[in-house]
């Protein structure tokens, strides 16, 4: 049962205050997390497939679709044509940093974190916001494109070729090893159902503005407000 410490600020498992230096890694999800939107939604409005694309959305982050993977697939199908003018377009337009992601993040740099972006969006964005931010790590998924349009397709890395939940957890795991720490030193933000493998890995996990799965899941739900709410439990 979760504990309302303040108005829409739940903790569940835990006493705050929390100390923010026990920890040493923290891994964002970017979508509805660090940013305002979710990119494949925005990239499927200008292409009038907006209502397609996002049914899919919202059914795999609610966890109705078992299969991320696929459901990935689908969506950037319908986005096959697409000029690459677009996804410039997405980001000056509509993407904007959440509230209080700035000062979350700068916060957790002051402690001496590691910070780490691991999204099932694309790197056309992360890349962007990863250089924003000035985070450490990044991993997400890679648009085809040809001619100046989108394939429809994701390319294949070393690693695969998408970030799904269980990617989100071992890139997490991965990191935290590479680093020499135990996974409970770090934390996980999130808000839908493929951040949870990733949020149950860590030793504090941190659902923003989240979907009813993962608010029934996390030890630090943040329903209103800012993400620097979280500065509420944590102290440097």
């Amino acid at each position: 049962m979760a504990t309302e410490i303040a108005p829409g600020l739940f903790i569940r498992g835990f006493t705050p205050p929390l100390r923010l230096a026990h920890f040493k890694l923290v891994a964002f999800d970017m979508d509805s997390t660090l940013i305002n939107i979710e990119c494949i939604d925005e990239i499927a409005r200008v292409a009038g497939r907006y209502d397609e694309v996002a049914a899919i959305t919202e059914a795999a982050m609610r966890g109705e679709i078992a299969d991320y993977k696929e459901s990935l697939r689908r969506r950037v199908a319908l986005l096959a044509g697409l000029p690459e003018a677009a996804l410039e377009q997405v980001y000056a337009e509509r993407l904007r940093l959440n509230p209080g992601v700035e000062t979350f993040v700068q916060a957790c740099r002051d402690a001496g974190l590691k910070t780490l972006l691991v999204s099932g969006g694309f790197t056309t964005f992360s890349e962007r916001v990863r250089s924003r931010l000035q985070l450490d790590f990044a991993r997400a998924n890679t648009l085809g494109i040809s001619h100046g349009r989108l394939t429809g397709t994701l390319l294949e890395r070393p690693w695969g070729d998408i970030v799904d939940g269980a990617e989100k957890k071992r890139v997490l795991l991965e990191v935290a090893e590479l680093l020499g720490i135990p996974p409970t030193q770090a934390i996980a933000v999130g808000d839908g159902a493929n951040d949870l493998p990733m949020m149950n890995a860590a030793g504090l996990s941190i659902a923003y503005h989240p979907k009813p799965a993962v608010r029934e899941q996390a030890m630090l739900s943040i329903v209103d407000g800012g993400m620097d709410r979280a500065l509420t439990v944590l102290q440097a």
